[in-house]
């Protein structure tokens, strides 16, 4: 995905504040033992881009001017209540050195999977995401995670999960090894079994 932006030497409390009355939005990219440098985004092509799920997870080519680099997005500042994007941190890419970034989460096959079609069991998703590290060019938009198996009463961690070629989950997560989503069958369902047994029960002839 391509991000065009323009260099700004001003920079600022006033500075920023004239660029976002002139419909632009000021950023940064920084790193790779490169010097920052101060750019300006067009804030509705910015502010669009930002809803793209991919956006957030995928190497992106930054054009400014003539030249252009490879880079990740690494923060994003909105105001409180206006739908205004304030500021973009972007980070340079270095094709040789692995990177971390949070990469989606993509839940498959939930309506079969046996927990709901068999229990009537709910799957919550504890986890939308996962903290991996690879090198850029193995980076993925996303991760998919198949539920067709999961049963009733049954977790997925983050270590069941199936990670492309190249691509490692973060130590913290290796070691914590947290639930991701897990199946289980809704409290009034089984008040509704409880009673429901229990009301068979005294209806019972009783024994002579």
């Amino acid at each position: 995905m391509k991000v065009v932006a323009f260099e700004r030497s001003v920079q600022g409390t006033g500075s920023s504040r004239r660029l976002r009355l002139a419909g632009k939005t000021p950023a940064i990219v920084y790193g790779a033992n490169s010097q920052p440098k101060l750019i300006e985004l067009d804030h509705n092509a910015i502010f669009h881009a930002l809803k793209k799920e991919s956006f957030h997870s995928s190497i992106l080519e930054l054009e400014i001017g003539n030249a252009s680099e490879q880079v990740l997005l690494r923060d994003v500042q909105y105001h409180p209540f206006k739908p205004l994007v304030l500021h973009v941190d972007f980070q340079r890419v270095d094709a040789s050195k692995k990177l971390h970034k949070k990469v989606p989460l993509h839940y498959l096959n939930q309506e079969i999977s046996k927990a709901v079609k068999l229990e009537s069991a709910i799957l919550t998703h504890v986890m939308n995401e996962l903290e991996i590290t690879c090198l850029p060019g193995d980076l993925p938009e996303f991760i998919e995670v198949d539920l067709a198996e999961i049963g009733v009463g049954q977790s997925l961690h983050a270590k069941d999960v199936k990670l492309p070629a190249g691509v490692e989950l973060m130590q913290y997560l290796e070691q914590e090894n947290p639930v991701i989503v897990s199946a289980t069958v809704p409290a009034a369902a089984v008040a509704e079994d409880a009673s429901s047994a229990a009301v068979e029960g005294d209806g019972a002839p009783a024994a002579s």
